[in-house]
């Protein structure tokens, strides 16, 4: 693990990779964004962008609409197999979103939680899966 990536090499993207960003606000932290660039050697695609994705980070703030509809959004380009991660604020901070709140809308956008950690100071990483068949 490189030093200057820390945070995001635990994110597990890899070189060459695609990754979308959805939610960007002057609020996100510029370091995370920066080493997942480093990390996969190409600049972060914006909400527009119209081609398949290997990975999608969603910066998302309480009252930033339904994050439901934001979940099966950020999945429509994904290629199988996507990272899926939504960075929230750390708990005590505006726009903080619980992990019942995560839970649930990945529930309902037929997707699970897998991990969280802190991504940066102020945010956390929660990573979301497709559910597999049975569940």
């Amino acid at each position: 693990m490189s030093a200057d990536t820390q945070g995001a090499d635990r994110l597990g993207f890899k070189a060459d990779q695609v990754v979308q960003e959805f939610g960007w606000g002057d609020d996100v932290d510029d370091d995370v964004r920066t080493d997942i660039e480093k990390i996969t050697g190409n600049e972060l695609e914006d909400e527009d962008y119209g081609d398949v994705t290997d990975g999608v980070i969603l910066w998302w703030r309480d009252g930033d609409g339904d994050l439901t509809d934001a979940m099966v959004d950020v999945t429509t380009l994904l290629d199988d197999g996507g990272l899926i991660w939504i960075f929230t604020p750390k708990a005590g901070r505006d726009g903080h979103t619980t992990p019942g709140e995560i839970q649930e809308a990945a529930n309902t956008a037929g997707l699970q939680t897998t991990n969280t950690f802190t991504v940066a100071a102020e945010w956390s990483a929660t990573r979301l899966s497709f559910r597999g068949r049975g569940h």
